[in-house]
């Protein structure tokens, strides 16, 4: 099947590969949203010519308009914009890869729609994932993990009759750049060196993320969502070498395990070509040139993320929401400077123990508590 795609954040690190896969697979960009880089959006839609491109910023959509005024691109703005590119009757798969809670109308949008949904934005299964996964039993949509940790899961699930039979799902962590640290030590730790992940490129918010390990909180979240799996079906290692990227664990002790390169263009074409697969885009693992192997738990004392998101998965409703806006909040200060490395688990306990939790939420419950969370975060804090 030849897809004809809308991506979602074509601009960050998911949008860039995924065209990059586009391009090798010989599929067609059908839309392209992006923030503010008009000029690399302009570059993207020269080559790929999409029906739309839209940028969130008003002032950039305007100028992306006088960039494409020579060609048939039509430039919308806004979170409308966004919305038509999710809903475009040409695309019938939508890449999210947006970063943040914006994404949670969007693909609720396209889940409406019945299309394929390549998710790569972690915070929609996270605040609104019994909407998502209903929504797409409802209308016939597919829900296909872009993550590589729930790409990995997903992938190992593809011979299982029956989600009976599996006893647990074992997410892999890298651990981050202060694997090992102390509490005490990470109370020291700097921005320059939060974003220097040991494996992956990635963005700055989702480095920031893996460093305080709320990434996988996050993750395990997703895949109590994605899979209709209970918490206590979930585990988490840490992998310094991302080469086992998750793992399922059979009610026969059978492990099966997806291995492969630090390499997100092999989930993404995953995630556009199942359930089939096509010629490799990215490269190969060379098992003879790999180091060994390691497996450690991780420590919930030193990073309180992982706790406070799984605690979290445990209340349900939007508990969720709550840990991932106020999370968004305090990473946000942080990557201004404005707040220390170990000020995030604080804000995020602070904002989790003064919004209550509503459970079976509506969008609206869901977006209030977000915006909850958000103001109970920074509560106090004030600049550092």
């Amino acid at each position: 099947m030849r897809r004809h795609i809308s991506i979602l954040g074509s601009t960050g690190s998911i949008g860039r590969q995924s065209l990059d896969v586009i391009a090798a697979c010989g599929m067609t960009v059908a839309a392209l949203t992006a923030n503010r880089d008009a000029a690399l959006v302009e570059a993207q839609a020269r080559r790929f010519k999409p029906e739309l491109a839209v940028m969130m910023d008003g002032a950039a959509a305007d100028d992306l308009r006088v960039r494409l005024a020579d060609t048939s691109v039509r430039v919308a703005s806004g979170p409308e914009g966004l919305m038509e590119a999710a809903t475009l009757e040409r695309a019938d798969t939508v890449i999210t890869a947006v970063v943040g809670v914006v994404g949670l109308r969007p693909t609720l949008a396209a889940v409406e729609r019945g299309k394929r949904i390549a998710l790569a934005n972690k915070e929609t299964l996270v605040c609104g994932g019994e909407l998502v996964m209903d929504g797409a039993a409802a209308h016939g949509a597919e829900v296909v993990p872009v993550d590589s940790e729930h790409s990995a899961l997903f992938q190992c699930l593809q011979g299982c009759r029956d989600r009976g039979e599996v006893r647990r799902l074992i997410l892999t962590a890298s651990g981050g750049p202060f694997f090992g640290y102390s509490r005490q030590a990470l109370e020291r730790v700097t921005l320059e060196q939060a974003l220097r992940h040991p494996n992956w490129s990635m963005g700055a918010k989702i480095t920031v993320d893996s460093a305080t390990l709320m990434n996988k909180g996050l993750e395990y979240i997703e895949a109590m969502r994605l899979y209709a799996m209970p918490c206590d079906k979930i585990s988490i290692v840490v992998h310094r070498e991302s080469i086992v990227h998750s793992l399922v664990e059979y009610c026969d002790n059978a492990m099966l395990a997806q291995l492969g390169t630090a390499d997100m263009r092999l989930p993404i074409q995953y995630a556009l070509t199942w359930p089939a697969r096509t010629d490799a885009v990215a490269g190969s693992l060379d098992l003879l040139s790999c180091p060994p192997l390691t497996f450690a738990q991780p420590d919930l004392d030193a990073f309180p993320c992982l706790r406070l998101a799984m605690d979290a998965a445990r209340t349900g409703g939007t508990a969720t929401a709550v840990l991932n806006g106020a999370n968004e909040a305090a990473v946000g200060l942080f990557l201004e400077g404005k707040v220390r490395f170990m000020d995030i688990p604080a804000m995020v306990e602070r904002a989790l123990s003064r919004v209550k939790s509503v459970q079976t939420p509506t969008l609206e419950d869901i977006l209030a508590a977000d915006a909850a969370a958000r103001e109970a975060a920074v509560e106090g804090m004030g600049n550092r």
